[in-house]
């Protein structure tokens, strides 16, 4: 009888209802959760004793429960913020939160199973300084870039790589201003822009060459499989950011050089992560250019796109298939 399956995501992420689906069509023992559920609608009983192996104990909501030594593997992705009883003050909050993620994160994070991802290799894996470090390290091609808070090291960056420049966030691209979602996307420098560099003291800005693009490619890594889609931009803003305009994208899955699948897996083992969603810009002669590697990053629209079995490659890491 094969182990149970704990997944940890948000309870309205669908593409982790792919997972689900596809691990329980296969007759998989599955329990999700939500840290958002924790502490009001799951419990947490955990012991650990000098002369048994790790955590014992359990997790449980009002309808099911899973024994926490008998997780085979850990299915993590994205989930939401602890939430507690109205009545408390805000520093109350920040204390029994910060309680929780010692404490539940703490014992979820001690499970010696298979994990995809470990929160602890994501949280490193996603300082975008650490990735392209690695990847250069690894193999990987890598376009020149600058982080900086100061305009003259921006105009010294422009004089040395003598071409374009962008400019995207060194971290997520989602603010809620307003009460609105709203997202920063990759943005190619004008001569105005790069004659009036106030705002860029305020805090850290990446800068990168611009690279001519023939195309982009999403690279979807889960264990030792990888799945490449290009990816054509159909528009302007598109050929800038292609999260800027969906509806203008076409998709062709495509093949990965040999060195690039080298630096690849080279690069996964070096971040410890078993899935992620990398994005490549290939340049008129063919050449791959590693931009970032997201150990979180979104594939059910590409798997639905071009009828990759994402799905089922990330079910059958966590069964050991």
């Amino acid at each position: 009888m094969s182990l149970p399956v704990l997944v940890i995501a948000a309870n309205d992420d669908w593409p982790t209802d792919r997972v689900v689906i596809e691990l329980t069509g296969r007759g998989a023992e599955v329990f999700r959760m939500d840290t958002a559920d924790f502490p009001q609608q799951i419990s947490l009983t955990g012991r650990i004793d000098w002369g048994h192996d790790g955590w014992a104990g359990e997790l449980a909501t009002v309808h099911r429960a899973v024994e926490l030594s008998r997780v085979g593997a850990v299915y993590y992705r994205a989930p939401g913020a602890f939430q507690f009883p109205d009545g408390m003050t805000a520093p109350e909050e920040r204390f029994a939160a910060a309680q929780a993620r010692a404490g539940l994160g703490g014992v979820l994070s001690a499970l010696d199973c298979r994990w995809v991802n470990h929160p602890t290799f994501m949280a490193r894996a996603e300082y975008k300084p650490v990735q392209l470090d690695a990847a250069r390290a690894c193999g990987l091609r890598i376009p020149p870039t600058l982080i900086t808070n100061q305009p003259d090291a921006v105009r010294q960056f422009t004089a040395d790589v003598s071409g374009p420049l962008i400019c995207k966030p060194v971290a997520s691209p989602v603010l809620i201003e307003d009460g609105q979602l709203k997202a920063v996307y990759t943005r190619r420098l004008t001569p105005d822009d790069l004659a009036d560099l106030r705002g860029i003291e305020t805090t850290a800005h990446l800068f990168q060459s611009w690279i001519d693009k023939s195309h982009e490619v999403r690279l979807t890594i889960v264990g030792s499989r990888m799945f490449a889609a290009e990816v054509h931009a159909g528009s302007d803003a598109a050929h800038e950011d292609w999260r800027a305009d969906y509806g203008s994208l076409t998709y062709a899955t495509t093949t990965v050089p040999d060195d690039v699948k080298g630096g690849m897996r080279l690069l996964m083992d070096r971040l410890h992560l078993t899935y992620g969603a990398a994005d490549f810009v290939v340049d008129p002669d063919g050449r791959w250019w590693f931009l970032e590697v997201n150990p979180c990053g979104q594939w059910d629209w590409i798997a639905a796109a071009t009828g990759q079995p994402i799905a089922a490659a990330i079910a059958d890491e966590l069964q050991g298939v």
